[in-house]
């Protein structure tokens, strides 16, 4: 049994198939995916992303410039 952040005990298979729902509902993982991703990925994943402002017209120009899309 392990201890979850929300204090109830589960086992390991508990706790893989929510970590799993949560890969494929949320984020449309398939099961390779998922047991091929380590722990920390599946957490950056499923974390919220940062506050930050978006980029302005001036870094996208940039970005641009930078990467071209091929156009073959």
């Amino acid at each position: 049994m392990t201890q979850s952040t929300f204090g109830t005990q589960s086992t390991f298979g508990e706790a893989a198939a929510r970590a799993w729902q949560a890969a494929a509902l949320g984020l449309g993982w398939r099961p390779d995916d998922f047991w091929g991703a380590t722990p920390a990925e599946l957490a950056g994943a499923l974390a919220p992303p940062d506050s930050c402002d978006p980029p302005d017209k001036n870094r996208i120009d940039a970005l641009i410039e930078r990467f071209p899309d091929r156009r073959d």
